[in-house]
């Protein structure tokens, strides 16, 4: 990695001035740095991944990309890209119990990392909001804030982060009577700006994290809660629990949390 640094840096004062924001600087250093220790940790296979790593290092610390410059584009001064849209993802699952159980269980924020695997907690801080914690793309992590905007009990969820956010986000859930009274579907719709926006983007998707895919397996998994009480894990063993108890592994993230509170996205 570091002769790769060192190559990359010697083409530097060939380029002119600076052509990425601050922002998109700092999550491109991260990023390319996590992205570099992962490809290291894969060993010879890995070798594209650090390579990549180390040119996002460089991107973020020089503030100059070459494929920004050859496109005609900048994200820094007054001629900087317009801020990055965000992301709408659908899905759909029928589940076999009641609309009125799936309901409480899911009103229940406190529940969702048990079937939300990008998770690490959810605490409720009153009736209407609430904190988040999630694991980001390349072993990072974010927190923000959310408030319920809509809540009809046994029908329908929404809720949207609070100003000032990390990953500005919103979220709505629906649950209707299958048809033929073959229990309930729910509908979950999740939209997100991803962190550094289209660089955010690339990197969940290298990190196996692309939302689309995030949304179908926790829905999945809420499926196979709610119908055998248990997730099955990444190994294809489950992990069992009650219907009404929040996931165990976010009760000890919560208690820790709070051991740390104020300290801490």
């Amino acid at each position: 990695m570091t002769e790769m640094l060192s190559h990359l840096k010697k083409n530097w004062q060939a380029q002119p001035e600076e052509n990425i924001g601050e922002d998109e600087r700092a999550i491109s250093a991260l990023a390319g740095g996590a992205l570099a220790l992962y490809g290291l940790r894969r060993g010879p296979g890995g070798l594209l991944l650090t390579g990549l790593g180390a040119a996002l290092v460089y991107r973020g610390l020089t503030g100059r990309s070459a494929a920004y410059r050859a496109l005609g584009l900048t994200s820094a001064g007054p001629d900087a890209l317009p801020a990055p849209q965000p992301l709408t993802v659908t899905r759909a699952e029928t589940v076999e119990r009641p609309r009125e159980e799936l309901y409480r269980h899911w009103r229940n924020f406190e529940n969702l990392p048990a079937f939300m695997q990008h998770l690490e907690s959810v605490t409720a801080l009153d009736e209407r909001r609430s904190r988040w914690a999630a694991k980001a793309p390349l072993g990072t992590r974010v927190e923000w804030d959310a408030e319920i905007v809509e809540d009809r009990p046994g029908e329908l969820i929404a809720w949207r982060s609070l100003p000032g956010a990390q990953v500005p986000s919103a979220g709505r859930v629906e649950f209707r009577e299958a048809t033929g009274g073959r229990g309930t579907v729910v509908r979950v719709q999740m939209e997100y700006t991803p962190p550094g926006g289209a660089l955010g983007a690339l990197a969940a998707l290298v990190a196996g994290e692309e939302p689309h895919k995030q949304v179908a397996d926790d829905l999945r998994n809420f499926k196979a809660l709610m119908e055998a009480g248990e997730v099955p894990t990444t190994r294809g063993q489950p992990s069992g629990r009650g219907m009404d108890e929040p996931d165990p592994r976010a009760a000890r993230l919560l208690a820790r949390a709070g051991a740390k509170k104020g300290s801490v996205a």
